[in-house]
């Protein structure tokens, strides 16, 4: 059973559609007791980082998500949702984020001719021991929409680059965690396979 954390995101139900096309129907909950029963979790998000720590902590859903990452149940964050595993973000005054992994979120630059936010298809410097990126070819395109990016202390945890004005961290792998910037539930057939790798993780 897959889990996706219902804190308010924007995109739960674009995720819940992908999911289905590869015949997953994943349990929208905030229930305790079903995300740590869960074989899989999934933290969506798009937004502002502060409204979402808000929520996270309102539904009570922050130490729950610590307990379902010390449970090692693999583990999931997509856009926003990955950007709450690290420690703060420039956006909303540097506010504190779930702090699972260590690094921060920053403002892209504001570089001649490149818009913010960075919204679009932009292609992947993939490590080729990721496990998400299986079977996906380096160079491949997936779809952006945000404003802050990755900085991750340990560039051991990046599984995938991108290059948008300066290079950022575009995905991330460490035990049982895994995130992407971009959107796979939006990025046609590549972040299908990106889906389906992380359903098939044991």
């Amino acid at each position: 059973m897959i889990a996706m954390i219902d804190y308010d995101a924007g995109n739960l139900k674009s995720v819940e559609k992908a999911f289905a096309v590869l015949g997953e129907k994943p349990v929208i909950t905030r229930d305790r007791e079903v995300i740590l029963k869960a074989d899989k979790v999934i933290l969506p998000g798009v937004g502002s980082y502060g409204d979402a720590m808000e929520k996270l902590h309102h539904y009570e859903l922050v130490e729950v998500i610590h307990q379902a990452v010390e449970k090692e149940i693999p583990f999931l964050g997509i856009c926003l949702g990955m950007q709450l595993l690290f420690e703060s973000s420039e956006e909303s005054g540097g506010i504190k984020g779930l702090g699972v992994l260590p690094g921060k979120i920053l403002k892209f630059s504001e570089i001649p001719g490149l818009k913010v936010p960075h919204m679009g298809w932009n292609s992947l410097k993939v490590r080729p021991e990721a496990r998400l990126f299986q079977g996906i070819e380096n160079g491949a395109y997936v779809y952006f929409v945000h404003s802050y990016y990755l900085k991750a202390e340990d560039e051991k945890d990046v599984a995938a680059f991108a290059e948008y004005g300066e290079v950022f961290h575009a995905s991330i792998e460490r035990g049982n965690l895994y995130g992407c910037q971009f959107h796979p539930e939006k990025s046609s057939e590549t972040g299908l396979k990106i889906l389906k790798n992380f359903i098939e993780l044991t």
